[in-house]
């Protein structure tokens, strides 16, 4: 008998959309979503686009050559998500660094925002120490980046 995968989401162009759906466990006592659990369905977001990337995360510890840690982070809510709604989160590369990768990423249901933030993470060493990210990384990130009417967002 097949057993399902969990939902790896999926790109549209640089876009990339991982689904979710409001539980119960999601919400707090006025029946709406807890504002921390827009940060874990923002986190599997972004998991789960280097996923198909290509991006070994696990591997990438487990050879001792780093992992990836959120370094900043700014989120605006607007509205909010309740029971059972179907929730789209959309990640998109908005500049890369040497060391860094900027992310905009939004909740989104019924086409409106209910969230939406910027989060810039970091490659580290095991050691926790800013490192290069690797090139395939780099490579990967390059080809989602928005072009923007300034320039590059990269050196």
């Amino acid at each position: 008998m097949p057993f399902p995968l969990p939902p790896s989401g999926c790109f549209d162009g640089a876009r990339h959309w991982y689904a979710v759906r409001v539980y119960f466990e999601d919400t707090d006592l006025s029946g709406v979503v807890y504002h921390a659990n827009y940060l874990r369905w923002f986190e599997r977001g972004r998991s789960d686009m280097l996923r198909l990337l290509g991006i070994d995360q696990r591997g990438a510890q487990e050879a001792g050559e780093g992992a990836f840690a959120v370094t900043d982070l700014a989120l605006k809510y607007l509205r909010p998500a309740r029971l059972d709604d179907d929730v789209l989160i959309e990640s998109t590369v908005s500049a890369i660094s040497r060391v860094t990768c900027s992310l905009v990423q939004k909740a989104l249901c019924g086409g409106e925002v209910l969230a939406e933030g910027q989060v810039r993470v970091a490659f580290v060493s095991p050691l926790g120490r800013a490192r290069r990210l690797p090139p395939h990384v780099h490579s990967a990130f390059s080809a989602l980046l928005a072009p923007s009417p300034e320039g590059p967002h990269h050196p």
